[in-house]
């Protein structure tokens, strides 16, 4: 079995799967957009992605641009959880993530390790956690 993430966005997927692939140092695949699809989208809509997938060492989920008559309403529905072996990496990992976004538990020791809630400039809610 295998369950991973697939988070819908307004537009910007492809801005949000640049920004994610340098801080996973991870790589875009399997990119399509609206283009050559027979769906009912504005011609301004074509170059969204309809899909896409980022992959790496680690960290595999999914992304798409909702078409305009779905729209994406921000909330806690979905974190991503991130663990990582090192606490400075999980702090600097953290502190990328945050930039721009909102902090909801600073990065800190826990009784289970260093942890920290934040989401990101794109809605995206993240707990990066690490156990030394």
């Amino acid at each position: 079995m295998n369950v991973q993430a697939y988070l819908a966005f307004n537009g910007n997927s492809q801005e949000a799967l640049n920004y994610y692939s340098e801080i996973f140092n991870a790589d875009i695949k399997n990119r399509q957009t609206y283009e050559d699809q027979k769906i009912d989208v504005p011609s301004s809509f074509r170059q969204k992605l309809q899909h896409a997938e980022l992959k790496g060492k680690g960290i595999h989920f999914m992304a798409y641009d909702a078409s305009p008559d779905t729209p994406i309403n921000h909330g806690n529905q979905i974190h991503m959880s991130v663990d990582v072996n090192n606490a400075d990496e999980a702090e600097k990992m953290f502190n990328e993530l945050s930039k721009g976004g909102q902090v909801h538990h600073n990065f800190r020791e826990r009784e289970w390790g260093h942890f920290g809630r934040c989401s990101d400039k794109f809605g995206i809610g993240w707990m990066v956690n690490s156990n030394n």
